[in-house]
C-alpha cells in the first residue's frame, strides 16, 4: 500500500506541474491576444508612389504637418488619389506587407495622422494611415 500512496503522490505532483505549465502558456497566449486587440476590418488611407524618392518626399510633407489627404492628392499615383481613401478593408483583401503594416497602426485623423514608414509592395511605395478599426 505504501507504494500506491507514493505512486499517487508522484502522479499528483506530475499532474500539478503539467497544469501549472499549461496555465502559464495559456496566460501568455491570452495576454498576447488581448494586447493586440485584433480588428477584422480597418478604414484605411494610403499614398502610393512608384518611385522611392517621390514617396520619401510625400512622407516628409506629412511629417512637416501637412494634412494626409492633401499630400495624397498631390503625390498618390493610384485610383485612391482623392484623399487616399481605400475605405473599409478586411483581412485577406490586401497585399501582405501592406496588410501587416495597416493592421499594426493605431487609428488617427487626417490632420494628425499616425502613419507607417514606407511600405514596399509590388505596386510601389505606400504611406499608410488608419482612420478606424472594427
Amino acid at each position: 500500500m505504501a507504494n500506491k500512496k507514493s505512486g499517487n503522490a508522484s502522479s499528483k505532483k506530475s499532474d500539478d506541474t503539467k497544469s501549472k505549465t499549461g496555465n502559464v502558456r495559456d496566460d501568455k497566449s491570452s495576454k498576447g491576444k488581448s494586447g493586440l486587440k485584433p480588428a477584422t476590418a480597418i478604414n484605411v488611407r494610403h499614398i502610393l508612389c512608384e518611385k522611392h524618392s517621390k514617396a520619401t518626399e510625400a512622407l516628409q510633407k506629412i511629417q512637416e504637418g501637412q494634412s494626409f489627404n492633401k499630400v495624397a492628392q498631390e503625390y498618390s499615383e493610384d485610383k485612391a488619389k482623392a484623399g487616399g481613401s481605400l475605405g473599409w478593408m478586411v483581412r485577406g483583401r490586401m497585399v501582405g506587407a501592406f496588410q501587416d503594416a495597416a493592421f499594426a497602426l493605431t487609428p488617427s485623423t487626417l490632420d494628425k495622422p499616425i502613419i507607417s514608414p514606407l511600405v514596399k509592395t509590388n505596386f510601389g511605395y505606400h504611406i499608410i494611415m488608419v482612420e478606424g478599426r472594427r
